[in-house]
Order: structure tokens, then C-alpha cells, then sequence
């Protein structure tokens, strides 16, 4: 059983290309639930790890990888059928690609580290999911929804950046901290 968090894990991961594929030939009501279904499988296995100790270091690296995949993919895909802004979907790659390039930089100059996500990096998946969830839902069953995009997408926006800048100034204080134990 305590393996159940990183077969979660990769059935996220397996739900990536197919979530792409309805996204791409407009089947948003196919996509949703799909992309509900990814969502669900990261919210639980976040709740089994914690609760019964069940963590690994094969969920502590794909887990948050999992995460970036389906929501930049996602992202992608909603910008190429003109759902989504060009801007926002750069703004979310550009931050979740730092973020991949720096910790691996880190590792190789600093050594082994503490990467788990901060509160606002936890906050920014959960808005970008709920974006992508609340688009979805306009696009295929409730179009009341539409007043929510741009609002929602400035608010994913701002927060993407903030967790972005709050990444890159706690790796240099931790980089700095390493330097002065060395």
C-alpha cells in the first residue's frame, strides 16, 4: 500500500497525452473529466504520503514533475485552440522551466538541498488547476463561467510570478548559506 502514492503519481503522468489530445480536438467535456481525475490523484497522494509516512524519493522528484507536465501541457494546448493567452502560458512554462533548471543547477553547485514547495509555489498549482478546471467547464458546460477567465488568469499570473521570484531568492540566500559553510 505504500506504493499507492507513486502509482498516483503515474497515472497522472499517464493522463498528460490524452488530456492533450481532447484538448486539441475541443472535447472539453472529456478533457475535464480527465484533467478531474489528474487533480484528484494529486491531491490524494499528497494526502497518503502525509498521513501514513508513505513518502519516496521516486514521489518526492515526479510528483511535482507530474504536476508541471500536465498543468504546462495543458497550458500549451489551450493556448494553440486560442483559449488561453500566449503571455500567460510563457509566463507559466518560463517559471516551472527556472524552477527545473535551477534546482538541478543548485544540486550540481551546491549539493543536495531542500526543494519542497513553498506555500505560494503549493498556491500557484492550485490556482493554475483551477483555471484550467473553470475553463473547461465554460468551454463545455457552463459558459456562465466566462466572467470568471481573465480575472482568474491575471490572478494566476501574478501569483505564478511571485512564486517564480520566491524560488529564485530562496535558492540564492540558501546558495549564499552554502558558500559560507564551505
Amino acid at each position: 500500500m505504500h506504493q499507492l502514492p507513486n502509482l498516483l503519481t503515474l497515472l497522472r503522468l499517464a493522463l498528460v497525452l490524452p488530456i492533450a489530445g481532447l484538448l486539441l480536438s475541443d472535447r472539453h467535456g472529456q478533457a475535464l473529466v480527465l484533467f478531474a481525475v489528474a487533480g484528484g490523484s494529486d491531491a490524494l497522494d499528497g494526502f497518503l504520503a502525509r498521513r501514513f509516512g508513505w513518502t519516496s524519493r521516486f514521489g518526492s522528484l515526479f510528483d511535482p514533475l507530474a504536476d508541471k507536465l500536465l498543468l504546462v501541457t495543458s497550458f500549451i494546448c489551450l493556448t494553440i485552440t486560442q483559449v488561453l493567452p500566449l503571455w500567460l502560458t510563457l509566463v507559466v512554462f518560463l517559471r516551472d522551466l527556472v524552477i527545473l533548471l535551477g534546482a538541478g543547477l543548485f544540486r550540481v553547485i551546491a549539493g543536495p538541498a531542500d526543494f519542497s514547495p513553498s506555500r505560494l509555489g503549493k498556491l500557484t498549482t492550485l490556482l493554475q488547476m483551477l483555471l484550467v478546471v473553470c475553463l473547461l467547464l465554460e468551454l463545455s458546460l457552463a459558459p456562465v463561467l466566462a466572467s470568471l477567465r481573465w480575472p482568474l488568469s491575471w490572478l494566476v499570473l501574478v501569483v505564478t510570478l511571485c512564486s517564480g521570484t520566491q524560488y529564485v531568492w530562496d535558492w540564492g540566500r540558501k546558495y549564499r548559506y552554502a558558500r559560507m559553510r564551505a
